[in-house]
């Protein structure tokens, strides 16, 4: 399903300030979700701190998604350009009403989050109330971009089984609404069978764009 076209300046300038991940516009308005998944969906999870495991979607989508589309280059040399940009990897935890343990400054103009929130939260007033905080680190004005997963259970890593809040669509448009945000964009895609690989019980893949209110 689709929403509303994106509003004039929903590309946003930077990721994280001191990071200078760009996301531009032109970039963001050939972002094709279906594409996207069907090229990168790699499961399961990924530690993207180490050089020798198979590089996790999350890092390719901050790479090169808004960069540059769906090109054909190939994923390695995506990984090392934004292993060049990274300066630092902080520490989050999504359940603090301050998820960096201190207010970020200044506030970032846009934040992605890729598979992550579902899999921390127990139950869906948790997701809720993780996206309120992550969202906190925006400046107003600024914008969020969510990938996830509709209707997961559970996720293997390795020999673990790991439990997942099952979400549905209303739950991340009704968590976006509580959390202050505009809703700009949402589509979701059902998973094919080609991509239900047992390691996951995924029934569909959420793509939202979110945008905070400008201060009066």
């Amino acid at each position: 399903t689709a929403g509303p076209d994106p509003a004039p300046g929903a590309g946003a300038n930077l990721v994280i300030r001191d990071g200078r991940l760009a996301a531009v516009r032109e970039g963001y308005e050939r972002f094709d979700p279906r594409a996207y998944l069907q090229n990168n969906y790699v499961p399961p999870r990924a530690d993207f701190s180490s050089e020798d495991c198979v590089v996790p979607w999350k890092l390719r989508c901050l790479a090169e998604t808004f960069a540059s589309g769906e090109g054909v280059e190939p994923w390695q040399e995506k990984e090392r350009r934004l292993r060049g940009r990274l300066r630092r990897i902080l520490p989050i935890d999504v359940h603090r009403p301050d998820p960096l343990g201190s207010p970020l400054r200044p506030p970032a103009d846009a934040l992605l989050s890729a598979f992550c929130l579902e899999a921390v939260s127990p139950d869906r007033a948790t997701f809720a109330r993780a996206l309120g905080h992550v969202g906190s680190l925006l400046r107003p004005g600024g914008h969020a971009v969510l990938l996830g997963a509709l209707g997961e259970s559970f996720y293997l890593a390795g020999a673990a089984r790991l439990p997942v809040v099952p979400l549905a669509e209303d739950d991340v448009r009704g968590a976006l609404a509580g959390a202050g945000f505009v809703l700009r964009r949402f589509c979701s895609y059902a998973m094919p069978p080609a991509l239900r690989t047992g390691v996951d019980d995924v029934d569909s893949v959420f793509f939202a764009h979110a945008q905070k209110p400008m201060e009066a």
